[in-house]
């Protein structure tokens, strides 16, 4: 499929020479300093120079004092706590996070999970019932319980009480816990709005130890999992959470936890440096794998892992699943493919949605996002699961999915989830009324150019403007992920040096130059479709980011291709 380009408007000359003055760099640098919102020196200092000194104040959150409150009196009269988190890989983090380090100094201390299929997401009668049952009197929920407020009254009601720390968006009213911790809330000061759940079980830990003049070291020791947490949910690596990435991922990188080790001694890395794009796609799967195929608390028995054998047998368990979730994954995704490729009807929709009733409901979501990838158009997954049907569904950039969903609401039983991702359950008799109600609501609302992927793109440069320099100057952008992407150029009418090759499984790889300058070679992962154009020495145009290749010991800057055209 032909990408759309789209080059992101010029940014305010007057800035921009402003910050090269003062800050001695090119136009290159200084235009997507200013493009992040960096604009003045101490701005940049920041920006290229993280310090864990400039984490904000925890109890600049509102709740927060409250919280600490309580927790301090459960431990000073050994009440049983309980912490409970979801089930994915922010939730576990959290958890881990929270639990490991008040177990250091209170007994009396459990962690909770729900189960997936039997409780679904957030804080469940279960859990509660569970708490009751065993004495607990006070439940940290992470992660999840912003809209629990029948539950958390259904708590108090069994004489249990609660402090909920959540980053997802409040609904009208808020839960009547004791401490309710939620940058998101409205009447909430704290400066920074996109905290991970996990992040927010980081504070927790940072008030607790201000409060009681600890060393700070107590809560950087779980710098690794808040930086899994914030790569793996999908958060903006900005501000604080690009702070809290940078050392986590240094912390990943030289001293990892046990559990950590473990998985990485399981992947695919053999760079021994992981960056976030490394943790979306070989250690938060593995840890999502346990929730989705068995149960996450095995997740955070790898997590809070104390001794290497310990952690290795949790990571082997947690591998298995994914390796059983891999199977899931990849056979539904082809039914899936095969479905659509074999009806007219299904290849000329402007959406996708999709039901088997013995597809495995934890892997829906992965291909509902596979399908989204392959053919760009709104994508419900649904299968059958626990006397009802359940569906997982994807969005396009652009596309409203919530409010897509909300037009199709009298044929849902209850659905939930924003403008790109969802979840819905319905009735098995209502699936072919969903399929063309919303069929037809995404014909009637999406925009032709919402049916096409585009690539984003910062600048346009010529390759004389690349040398090692500028690439030295690009790393200090890292960590890279959502809000902070790896600049993308476009350089026009380059021309390749000697052959193209393909590699692989559709890849090409070739040397190119632009008029005299020095030739840069080149990968292009999925577009063999252009080898015999480029093959035949004609000029096209390319947009890409800078990597350094690194072979056999011998560096040099490649360019990773990410669209051609001509």
């Amino acid at each position: 499929m032909q990408k759309r380009w789209v080059l992101k408007p010029k940014n305010d000359s007057n800035k921009v020479n402003n910050l090269k003055t003062e800050l001695g760099v090119n136009d290159i640098v200084a235009n997507l300093l200013v493009s992040r919102e960096v604009q003045t020196f101490e701005q940049a200092r920041y920006f290229f120079r993280p310090s864990l000194d400039h984490l904000h104040d925890p109890f600049l959150m509102k709740d927060m004092d409250q919280a600490i409150t309580r927790i301090e009196r459960a431990i000073g009269n050994k009440e049983k706590i309980l912490i409970y988190g979801d089930y994915d890989v922010d939730g576990t983090t959290a958890v881990s996070v929270v639990y490991s380090f008040f177990r250091t100094f209170h007994t009396g201390i459990e962690f909770y999970i729900p189960d997936r299929y039997a409780e679904g997401y957030g804080i469940s009668t279960q859990g509660i019932d569970y708490a009751a049952e065993h004495g607990f009197t006070l439940i940290i929920a992470l992660d999840c319980g912003i809209k629990a407020i029948e539950k958390v009254d259904y708590a108090k009601s069994k004489g249990i009480d609660f402090i909920i720390g959540d980053h997802h968006l409040p609904g009208e009213s808020i839960p009547d816990a004791v401490a309710v911790l939620d940058p998101k809330r409205s009447d909430c000061a704290y400066p920074y709005k996109e905290l991970s759940g996990c992040g927010i079980g980081f504070k927790i830990i940072q008030a607790f130890i201000l409060k009681n003049n600890m060393d700070m070291e107590a809560a950087y020791q779980y710098l690794d999992l808040v930086a899994v947490s914030i790569a793996s949910d999908i958060v903006p690596i900005t501000g604080e959470n690009r702070i809290l990435t940078f050392f986590g991922l240094k912390k990943l990188n030289t001293n990892p936890s046990v559990g950590f080790k473990a998985l990485i001694n399981l992947s695919t890395n053999r760079t021994g440096v992981f960056s976030v794009n490394d943790i979306v796609f070989q250690i938060g799967p593995r840890i999502n794998a346990a929730g989705r195929i068995e149960h996450a608390k095995d997740a955070v028995r790898l997590l809070i892992s104390k001794s290497e054998e310990e952690a290795k047998n949790f990571s082997n368990a947690v591998d298995d699943q994914n390796n059983v979730r891999k199977d899931f994954d990849l056979n539904i995704t082809k039914e899936a493919l095969s479905l659509i490729e074999s009806s007219t009807d299904n290849l000329l929709r402007k959406s996708t949605v999709l039901y088997k009733s013995d597809w495995h409901k934890g892997v829906i979501g992965i291909v509902a996002s596979r399908l989204t990838e392959k053919y760009y158009r709104p994508t419900v997954i649904l299968t059958h699961t626990n006397g009802h049907i359940a569906g997982s569904a994807r969005s396009v950039i652009g596309f409203d999915l919530y409010e897509a969903l909300s037009e199709c609401s009298d044929l849902l039983e209850q659905f939930g989830g924003h403008k790109y991702a969802a979840g819905l359950t319905m009735r098995e008799e209502n699936i072919r009324l969903f399929q063309q109600r919303f069929e037809d609501v995404v014909q009637k609302t999406i925009k032709p150019e919402m049916l096409q992927q585009e690539v984003s793109i910062d600048l346009e440069i010529n390759l004389q403007h690349i040398d090692s320099k500028l690439y030295r100057l690009l790393k200090q952008f890292e960590p890279f992920g959502p809000q902070n992407e790896a600049p993308v150029f476009m350089t026009r009418q380059v021309r390749i040096i000697g052959s193209a090759n393909i590699v692989g499984n559709n890849h090409l790889k070739f040397t190119i130059r632009q008029g005299d300058s020095p030739g840069f070679d080149c990968i292009a992962f999925g577009l063999a479709e252009h080898f015999d154009y480029i093959q035949n020495q004609n000029a096209f145009d390319i947009c890409y980011t800078i990597e350094e290749n690194n072979w056999r010991g011998k560096k040099n800057l490649q360019l990773n291709i990410k669209a051609i055209r001509y």
